[in-house]
């Protein structure tokens, strides 16, 4: 039986009777992982393990958010803690330098994730911020000019890729112009459709072909005034699929924030009939879970070739890797940008 289009949370360390038995009856294609699921590798190995042995899927999607600064969900007691897109950046102003030690702490990453199961990353942020934005986004961006964005973006992803972790690309087709947090409230942005173009999803259509990106819940009011993108035919069909030309997997930012309105089963119902492949809850909230698998299909036609694609190109690099040397590498190379 194919997985169900979705991504759930879970409330701990372990999973609890009833959220084994919910994974079960309702076959989500992945598992995201939070602080609150988060102890130590032994820890986590069992937990990724135990999902998997549940689905029966031996590859089955397990998420994180790790991406350095103030997003990271594996603490620095038992992992290394990894500087911000922007600390990274800043590192050296040469974009060949650049790029190389953005690389470098991506695939220090994508180490530490798959040692312990994980074979998804939420990261690299492709959103642009501009003045008077929200900091939601801040030093989570690799700089202010979509050209650094979209090239220090990619090292990002190739970092993750090389290590056999899936990146997604977020928030497409562009959080960081957003005066307000979507978790708090619904963001509105009222540049034109030029505008926007030209800078907020110019990084994202740079980065097209890479296989997998998070939706944002922000209205764009030149392109649809009544629908954040998530929920949105014309943003996911015209701007997504269209303008910026990604043809890989889309898959909903958390459906629990408080940008949306609405049952989570609206909510649901809302993203699959707007184009996104996938729904992602993350609270652990099992009742309102089960109201997103209710309205959740099978995965199904070009939605299950794109997700059997991106899970294709996990593969690892088959060239030596020192994790030893490599945090050495970026040690330095910190330390003489301080």
């Amino acid at each position: 039986m194919a997985p169900r289009a979705f991504i759930c949370g879970c409330s701990s360390t372990v999973l609890t009777a009833d959220e084994e038995a919910f994974i079960r009856d309702s076959n989500p294609w992945g598992l995201i992982l939070f602080k609150r699921n988060v102890l130590d590798r032994e820890q986590m190995r069992a937990l990724t393990g135990r999902f998997r042995e549940i689905t029966g899927r031996a590859d089955a999607a397990v998420l994180i958010d790790q991406e350095g600064g103030r997003v990271q969900r594996m603490a620095a007691n038992h992992w290394q803690a990894y500087p911000s897109a922007a600390r990274l950046a800043a590192t050296s102003t040469d974009p060949v330098e650049q790029v190389k030690i953005v690389r470098l702490a991506a695939r220090l990453i994508a180490h530490d994730l798959a040692e312990v199961g994980v074979n998804i990353d939420c990261l690299p942020v492709l959103d642009l911020p501009v003045a008077g934005s929200h900091a939601i986004i801040g030093d989570r961006a690799y700089g202010e000019d979509p050209e650094t964005v979209a090239r220090l973006g990619r090292a990002a992803a190739e970092g993750l890729m090389a290590g056999g972790v899936l990146p997604v690309f977020k928030h497409v087709p562009g959080h960081g112009r957003a005066r307000s947090d979507s978790h708090l409230e619904l963001p509105r942005v009222a540049a034109s459709s030029e505008e926007l173009e030209r800078s907020d999803f110019a990084p994202f259509k740079a980065n097209a072909d890479l296989p997998v990106a998070m939706t944002a819940h922000v209205v764009f009011e030149a392109i649809d005034a009544e629908r954040p993108a998530t929920l949105s035919p014309t943003v996911v069909t015209d701007i997504i699929r269209g303008f910026i030309g990604f043809d890989g997997l889309l898959m909903s930012d958390d459906l629990s924030m408080k940008a949306l309105s609405g049952s989570f089963r609206d909510r649901a119902k809302a993203l699959f009939a707007a184009g996104v492949d996938l729904a992602l809850h993350c609270n652990g909230d099992l009742a309102e879970a089960a109201d997103v698998a209710a309205e959740t299909p099978e995965l199904a036609g070009r939605a299950l070739e794109r997700a059997e694609k991106a899970l294709a190109r996990i593969a690892g690099d088959r060239l030596a890797f020192d994790p030893v040397d490599s945090r050495a590498k970026l040690a330095s190379a910190l330390a003489s940008a301080a």
